[in-house]
């Protein structure tokens, strides 16, 4: 396996109150150029600090993390970040929320990258581009209080993926939707991917996402100091199709194995804390 993101024994400490307080110990794991990896455990396994130690946004209190044999020592550009708040500006419409983030990396001044600046048509073709990908070409001109929460998303996922990031982190992006709209944007997040072959690392609590979505799933154990239990590797062919995978025997195998590290391994864990 090509490695492109590169964990080598990370460990995360927090100060707190009570003194420190170990999230995380010995994770390795790389993850390979258009791979899609899901991070799934219990609730405080440190799936969202190792998510933020990828994107930079905090520093590990001991290993190192490379990405493209650079080593992430804050956030970049190359790493784009969909939480599941979508962090939209009320006052901005859907087209300039994109657009702040386009002008960041593309526009004149940009300090990211090392390519030119590119002019204000050029930066508008490549928001209504980010636009139009997530099917959202028409509600461009709309504030996000005139727009569903699905809509507001796919925003945020419009503005991640405008920036043409090498890695696209998502943190529980459908945690906060109704099912329905819930499974919609799964399948365009599979048929995105399909299209920018991007490197998705992504953060869920949902047994089925995990599976119907991932190429590997890391599966957490419990913390405090939690590490990583079990790598499942999901061997189904792409394009996918939740219908034609409800019945598939692999797929449910995949999605038995997982509840059970979850729900019989690791609830022991539970117990015995």
């Amino acid at each position: 396996m090509q490695k492109f993101i590169e964990i080598s024994g990370v460990e995360q400490t927090f100060k707190t109150r009570k003194g420190m307080f170990p999230a995380l110990r010995d994770i390795h794991l790389n993850v390979a150029k258009g791979e899609f990896v899901a991070l799934i455990g219990h609730s405080g396994c440190g799936k969202s600090t190792l998510l933020n130690l990828i994107a930079g946004l905090t520093l590990p209190s001991q290993g190192v993390l490379l990405c493209a044999n650079r080593e992430i020592a804050g956030p970049g550009p190359e790493r784009a970040v969909v939480f599941q708040n979508h962090s939209l500006l009320p006052w901005l419409t859907c087209f300039e929320n994109v657009y702040l983030a386009v002008e960041r990396v593309f526009g004149a001044g940009a300090r990211s990258t090392g390519a030119p600046s590119e002019n204000k048509a050029q930066l508008k073709a490549r928001t209504d581009a980010a636009l139009a990908l997530v099917g959202l070409s028409a509600a461009a001109q709309k504030r996000p209080g005139e727009i569903s929460g699905g809509m507001k998303q796919r925003v945020g996922i419009a503005r991640a993926l405008s920036m043409e990031p090498k890695v696209l982190l998502m943190d529980e992006p459908f945690g906060a939707l109704d099912a329905l709209t819930r499974a919609k944007l799964q399948d365009e997040l599979l048929e995105i991917v399909a299209r920018t072959h991007s490197t998705v690392v992504m953060v869920t609590h949902d047994v089925d996402e995990a599976v119907l979505l991932s190429d590997r799933i890391v599966m957490m154990t419990n913390g405090p100091a939690a590490t990583i239990g079990e790598v499942l590797a999901v061997d189904l062919p792409r394009p996918r199709s939740r219908v034609a995978l409800a019945d598939d025997p692999r797929y449910l195998g995949y999605r038995k194995a997982v509840i059970d590290f979850l729900y019989t391994r690791q609830a022991h864990v539970e117990k015995a804390a």
